[in-house]
This record gives C-alpha cells, structure tokens and sequence, in this order.
C-alpha cells in the first residue's frame, strides 16, 4: 500500500506520462529502492497506465458548483516582499491507521510555510485551520494574492468568506493543470523525499510530531534553497528585513 501510494502521486505529477523505466527512476531518485519488476507489476495490477488523451485521475475534487477565480498568477511564483502572493494545497501520507491529509499555506516571496493542518479527512475545516494559522501568524495586508487549485475544500462559501473578511485577491489554478501550482507541489516533492517516504508510519499522531519538526525545526529555518542563494526561508525573509 506504501509504494503503491507512490506510485499513484507520481503518475500524478507527472500528468500520467511515467511508464514502468521513469517511475521506477523516479522513485529510484527519491530514495525509494524498488525495481522496475515490482513498479510494473503494481502498476498493471491497479491499472495505472500512461495517459495519452484523457486527463489524469486527480485528489482535487472540482466537480462542484461552487464559482472558480481566475488564475491571477499565470504561473508566476516570484514576489518582491513577503505577504504579496501565498499558495495553498492538500496532500495525502499513507499511516497504518489509515490516510493523513495536510494543508499547507505557503509565502511564495520566501517558500516559507506560514500555515498547516493536518486530518484524517480531506475536509473543508483542514483548509481553513491552516489558513487560519497563516493570518494569525502574518496579517497580510489587502491585497495579498492567495492562490490554489479549483477544489471544492477552496471554493466552498465560508472558505472564501475568510479570504474576503481579510482582503485577499483569489486566483486558482486552471482545470487539470498541476503546474499552475507547482511551488507548493515541490514543497510536497521535498517532504515526502525527505521525510514521509523515509519510513513506514503507524499513527497518524507520529506524522503530526514529525510534520511539526520538519516544517518548524528543519525546513523553514534551515534548509536551504538554490531559488533563494541558498538561504533558507526564515534567513531570507530576514535578509529581506
């Protein structure tokens, strides 16, 4: 179930384009020592195929009828001072008990997470408890641009309640395009590389603790990035400072 996990968000990120060589470099590359045997058989087993006209099966749920905002960004993740451009979105990690789902508010000026929240649901209370934890922590002016797919979680009434009570411009990405948010799907590629995929986890309650060590003890203070002239988020925005 682990590596079929995955398998399935590769073939995700890469809008279904990895047969059995890529994924298994892919996951290869991620540190995850599996052959190529193994990756096909689990492929053909839960008919996950290259997709070549349909669209790739997608966690977001925008099949609802909720209005869409435009897409503000264009795929334009820089910013020049904090609090002008954040991004959010859902990911899953597999637990013994059962899935994980976190929400994460991200500062595109820094790639900083200045919101997150975790359930054992993909609700609409998840996305407003990380985003909740962002304007506390930041109070962003009028204006701040908040930027994420078109899924119901983000779409929802008191979802986009919370943005207008604080000013926020909504911008969501296009349908079925997972590049138009790309800077926090690296932020996912980063956590699951570097933490989730590392070891097998029995309760939910362990990747809370660990989530909470990674975010606040390792990446935004120390890990650094070559977008930022390899600073790390807090380091950079204090720079900015």
């Amino acid at each position: 179930m682990v590596i079929l996990a995955h398998i399935r968000e590769q073939h995700r990120l890469s809008l279904g384009s990895y047969g059995r060589p890529r994924m298994t470099e892919e996951l290869n590359e991620l540190g995850l020592r599996v052959g190529q045997r193994r990756v096909g058989r689990l492929m053909r087993q839960n008919g996950i195929r290259i997709i070549r006209s349909r669209k790739f099966k997608r966690t977001t749920d925008s099949d609802h009828a909720f209005n869409i905002a435009p897409n503000l960004l264009q795929q334009d993740f820089s910013a020049s001072a904090p609090n002008q451009k954040w991004a959010g979105d859902i990911t899953y990690i597999w637990t013994r008990e059962g899935w994980v789902y976190l929400a994460v508010i991200i500062d595109l000026f820094s790639r900083r997470v200045i919101g997150w929240a975790i359930s054992n649901r993909m609700k609409q209370d998840l996305a407003i408890r990380a985003l909740n934890m962002a304007v506390a922590l930041r109070r962003p002016p009028p204006g701040c641009i908040h930027h994420t797919d078109r899924g119901a979680q983000y779409c929802a009434h008191d979802y986009q309640k919370l943005l207008r009570k604080n000013g926020f411009k909504v911008s969501m990405s296009g349908k079925g395009n997972c590049y138009d948010n790309s800077a926090v799907e690296s932020f996912f590629k980063s956590l699951k590389a570097e933490l989730v995929w590392r070891r097998e986890w029995h309760t939910r309650r362990d990747v809370e603790i660990a989530l909470f060590e990674y975010i606040n003890g390792f990446y935004n203070p120390r890990r650094k990035h070559s977008a930022l002239g390899w600073k790390s988020p807090v380091a950079f925005e204090q720079r900015a400072a």
